[in-house]
């Protein structure tokens, strides 16, 4: 592995053997740390989504490497390419065009494959929009849990709203974090205000380390209704704080346990919702087999 120390001046860096994943600037081009910027001047060449994107960030320091495309129409046809490569010697970067490789960007099917392979992987941390949207929020920052784009169709995303809640009233307690396009943003707010509860805390983080970062803070409701009538620009992410705290009678015990009972065995639906209700644990597995007996 590289030391972190930039190399002495005439004396060429030498990259990590095998695949090296390096995260990338979200939007400004002064976040690229020195290690990354060292790697990606040194591997025999660099993975990328968008050639153009990577070359143009790449010049903005003077450097250059060979670029390959490696995005999701074409990755399972690259990934033995690749790995040929790799057992052939070669040192290669994957970088996606802005934040951390495989967090809603293409890589995922190459590392498995690297990793089944036994070849060398590595990583350069950095930039990640979901964990600065976090914190920038003002919500509890742990636990979350990362949930990517919404779906982009009405009945899909509701569908998936839903789930979401089911998982809740069964016992997640986290912050919950979304990608979401511009033009979707009133859509999504709309879907998650219904679905979660419009008196949610939230927060939708845009642009963010751009000139025009802006963090507008609010409850699904009002952000919904923001965004229904002014327009979103740039990259976006949604923030929406844990589900509140719920009196458990007996009838939302049930209403629990039948949401548990969609996605879980019997004996972990009950675990699950006693570990969420406090309740004891025998007495939920109880009322879990007598709805399910029921059913």
């Amino acid at each position: 592995m590289t030391s972190g120390v930039p190399p002495e001046r005439g004396q060429r860096a030498v990259a990590p053997m095998g695949l090296t994943l390096v995260a990338t600037p979200i939007g400004n081009l002064g976040d690229l740390s020195p290690r990354a910027l060292e790697v990606l001047g040194a591997v025999d060449a660099v993975l990328c989504e968008d050639t153009r994107v990577t070359g143009q960030m790449l010049a903005r320091y003077g450097a250059s490497a060979p670029l390959l495309p490696l995005h999701d129409h074409n990755e399972a046809e690259m990934v033995p390419r690749i790995l040929d490569r790799l057992r052939a010697g070669h040192r290669l970067a994957l970088a996606s065009d802005a934040g951390t490789p495989l967090v809603s960007d293409p890589g995922y099917r190459l590392v498995r494959a690297v990793i089944a392979a036994g070849l060398p992987l590595t990583a350069i941390p950095g930039p990640n929009a979901a964990v600065m949207a976090l914190t920038l929020s003002g919500l509890p920052p742990h636990p979350f849990l990362f949930l990517g784009f919404l779906p982009a169709k009405t009945g899909p995303r509701q569908a998936e709203v839903a789930q979401l809640r089911a998982v809740e009233r069964a016992g997640l307690k986290a912050a919950l974090i979304f990608y979401e396009a511009p033009h979707r943003l009133a859509e999504a707010l709309a879907a998650l205000a219904e679905g979660l509860g419009a008196d949610r805390p939230a927060a939708v983080a845009r642009e963010l380390t751009k000139r025009f970062e802006e963090v507008r803070r609010g409850t699904l409701g009002d952000l919904a209704a923001h965004y229904a009538a002014a327009e979103a620009l740039g990259e976006i992410c949604i923030v929406v704080g844990p589900a509140p705290e719920e009196p458990t009678g007996e009838a939302d015990l049930d209403a629990r346990l039948r949401d548990a009972l969609k996605g879980a065995s019997l004996r972990d639906a009950a675990a699950m919702v006693a570990a969420a209700t406090g309740l004891p644990r025998k007495q939920v597995y109880a009322r879990a087999l007598e709805i399910a007996r029921n059913a």
